[in-house]
């Protein structure tokens, strides 16, 4: 059927025809110019490998050195997946080693801080009521990395508060909480940094009293950085093809880093040596936290997936897990175990919606307090941590508030209860990891699941 002439066609018609002969020409003239190009392709690959004699290698096309400093109006369009502790890591070639730079500012506030710190233990406050001494003001609330954090540490820095955080997404934000605003165009000037040094998500970042300016992370994608601001850069010190759920430090050596994997094995990371000099079947599941005892140096809690807690003795630690001094078991995924500041106790928190006190004498005496523990997956499970005594634990609650539970040890043995609920109109999101400052008592870093961090401070 003949189309219709130009004379009978209604206006509508005529714009439609009018745009197709338009679109025809411009697809003609892409054509012509891809033609073009794969011509002029082809004839500098003819050209190139005449050019090369036999003899000659092909030169390998070079590749970026690292990420670059990333800023937060960058958004990171282009990410990796987010994982979890039950999710099979994605198979590929390891990457390289990678390093980037730190912000120059960032790294000279941190060096005049650690030349201020004692490197002594933590400090201790037997008679610190968090109830009632712990508030939250809104110049203490930062967006510190873009989605959902896994790892926080308050750097054991003497006179400075200075907040570290990992999330799902691989980056590693720094909050220079004490960073005063001289300029309002820097972008250094409200102390917020942030890197992008992992592939995948980031569970835990240590940093030794001895030594804090050595920042220690790792991820799911199996690496351990190094970050050194005495060079103000990162270093992949160690990839493996296994995810790594946990990490810390020998409190008597620095450089000797104990980290659990997804099969439930506890490695020895030597710096020193710059490979895993011992491994140990501990679990039969991920390990979730690592904690060493502050006074008894060789001794260490675990916690897993498998749903128990472990204690090891380094001294007479061998290959197999039937070596534990103790097995603490609970009906569900045991998420932490942390030893109380003076070692007595230790407190497990568990999906059983439990958290469990036991006294470290034998670890047959403890006490159970309920709580709810079922943050879904879109949250950071919760982890319960003691602050600067053996009196107070604090976690998470599911309302937008922190949990007090006090802690008491008496002759006829262990109680437990929640004393306290910490609420405060700018905490805006669930708080799910938490860290204490370890030198200034009431300096509290909670991290939520957007990204925040909350610091509850001493009024």
């Amino acid at each position: 059927m003949a189309s219709p002439p130009d004379g009978d066609l209604t206006e509508y018609e005529r714009l439609r025809a009018e745009n197709i002969r338009r679109n025809d020409v411009i697809l003609a003239s892409l054509r012509r110019k891809a033609d073009e190009l794969s011509a002029a392709i082809k004839s500098s690959s003819s050209s190139a490998k005449r050019g090369r004699t036999s003899g000659q290698p092909r030169k390998k096309p070079t590749t970026p050195t690292g990420p670059a400093v990333l800023r937060r109006s960058l958004r990171l369009s282009q990410l990796p997946p987010s994982h979890s502790p039950d999710a099979e890591p994605i198979p590929g070639p390891p990457p390289k080693p990678r390093s980037t730079s730190f912000s120059s500012s960032l790294a000279s506030c941190i060096l005049d801080a650690v030349s201020l710190s004692p490197g002594a233990a933590k400090v201790r406050a037997d008679y610190f009521d968090a109830g009632k001494e712990l508030l939250l003001t809104p110049a203490n609330v930062r967006r510190v990395v873009p989605d959902r954090i896994l790892g926080v540490r308050v750097l054991p820095l003497f006179d400075r508060t200075v907040v570290v955080a990992g999330n799902k997404l691989g980056n590693i934000g720094f909050w220079d909480a004490d960073g005063m605003v001289e300029d309002e165009g820097d972008d250094d000037a409200d102390g917020l940094f942030e890197y992008l040094p992992h592939r995948g998500p980031v569970p835990a970042i240590v940093a030794h009293p001895a030594v804090p300016h050595k920042i220690y992370s790792c991820s799911y994608e199996g690496e351990i950085c190094l970050m050194d601001l005495e060079k103000e850069n990162f270093n992949m010190i160690h990839l493996c093809d296994y995810p790594v759920y946990s990490l810390c430090q020998a409190p008597d050596n620095a450089s000797c880093l104990y980290f659990g994997d997804g099969n439930g094995e506890l490695k020895l990371f030597d710096e020193r040596m710059g490979k895993v000099s011992a491994t140990w079947d501990s679990h039969d599941n991920s390990i979730n936290s690592i904690d060493f005892h502050p006074e008894k140096k060789h001794m260490l809690a675990t916690s897993s997936t498998d749903r128990t807690a472990r204690i090891w003795d380094l001294r007479r630690l061998k290959k197999k897990k039937e070596d534990c001094l103790k097995v603490l078991k609970h009906s569900r995924s045991v998420q932490s175990a942390y030893f109380s500041p003076s070692g007595r106790m230790l407190a497990t928190t568990s999906l059983e919606d439990t958290v469990r006190v036991f006294h470290c004498d034998d670890f047959d005496s403890s006490h159970t307090i309920k709580h709810n523990n079922q943050t879904g997956r879109w949250l950071s499970t919760f982890k319960a941590i003691w602050g600067w005594n053996d009196v107070d634990l604090f976690i998470g609650n599911m309302k937008r508030a922190i949990d007090v539970i006090s802690v008491s040890s008496s002759g006829t043995g262990l109680s437990a209860s929640n004393s306290a609920c910490l609420e405060s109109e700018d905490m805006t999101a669930i708080p799910c990891r938490f860290s204490a400052h370890p030198y200034k008592v009431g300096h509290l870093a909670c991290a939520s699941s957007g990204g925040k961090v909350f610091l509850w401070t001493r009024a």
